[in-house]
């Protein structure tokens, strides 16, 4: 698929996105990043280290976390994003599940729109998306983690997500999915979901994985926020290993190191095969 300038080939390679929160709040790194002279800091060490996108999002999401308004939202990203677009070669993805932030976004350059509520939320954003031509990444997401056969419903639950993308006219081929970890989830409903992404890969589109430092890891291994990162790593090679597409991460080197190897362990299996 394309995103931006790029082209990426979703059924060879799992990709990782960097985070860059803008965010005096979010659970892991709020505050560290919401200047620009920040922002652009952390960018170029992301590309240094190999990220393929950056996504900049300018309200924490964290469980619990204080909606902002649409305008406080657009001052903290769109400018972020155009210097972005100015400085550096690389695919932006813009965080926002409101149409008017979207919209902000996509005028300072960005190539993708990154929902959280998979555009159940603000339902004139598919139509903003499908005229714009940018690529998304459509995530899970319910108000209540409340199911009967997890799975069964995430996926019908994304087929809703897809409908929607269609009648906005949103192309597939300008699609990624995301199952949602830590959104509308209990502990562990995050864990089966990560163990049975490859169930994703049914619904035809590539799969994005965004575990990065979440609850669900330090709840496993009873650790805070800072000290997540072999079991964000963990994550990422399910990731790989079930045919995402993307990580969505905090630390890009460490995460693009495990992706390298874990896709040499799978490659040179399947010649083991032959």
């Amino acid at each position: 698929m394309k995103i931006g300038n790029r082209i990426f080939e979703t059924e060879k390679h799992t990709y990782v996105m960097g985070i860059l929160n803008v965010t005096p709040d979010s659970f892991s790194d709020g505050g560290r990043f919401n200047t620009i002279d920040q922002a652009l800091a952390h960018v170029e060490q992301m590309t240094a280290e190999g990220a393929d996108i950056i996504d900049v999002g300018g309200e924490s999401t964290r469980p619990g976390y204080q909606q902002i308004s649409a305008e406080e939202e657009m001052e903290r990203t769109a400018p972020v994003i155009e210097k972005i677009k100015e400085r550096f070669d690389i695919p932006v993805s813009a965080d926002t599940y409101k149409t008017e932030v979207a919209r902000a976004a996509l005028e300072a350059g960005a190539d993708m729109i990154n929902d959280i509520w998979g555009l159940k939320y603000d339902r004139g954003l598919a139509k903003l998306i499908g005229t714009s031509g940018a690529a998304c990444c459509l995530m899970h997401n319910r108000k209540e983690s409340l199911y009967r056969n997890l799975m069964e419903e995430l996926k019908s639950d994304l087929q809703e997500t897809l409908a929607l993308a269609r009648a906005g006219g949103i192309s597939d081929e300008k699609i990624i999915l995301d199952p949602g970890v830590g959104f509308g989830k209990t502990y562990e409903h995050n864990l089966e979901v990560i163990c049975k992404l490859n169930e994703l890969k049914s619904l035809g589109f590539p799969i994005l994985l965004g575990a990065s430092r979440k609850s669900v890891i330090g709840l496993t291994l009873n650790l805070p926020v800072t000290e997540r990162m072999e079991g964000t790593l963990a994550t990422t090679l399910q990731a790989v290993m079930s045919g995402c597409a993307f990580v969505r991460v905090h630390d890009i080197r460490e995460n693009k190191r495990a992706i390298q190897m874990a896709e040499a362990i799978r490659e040179g299996w399947k010649q083991v095969e032959k």
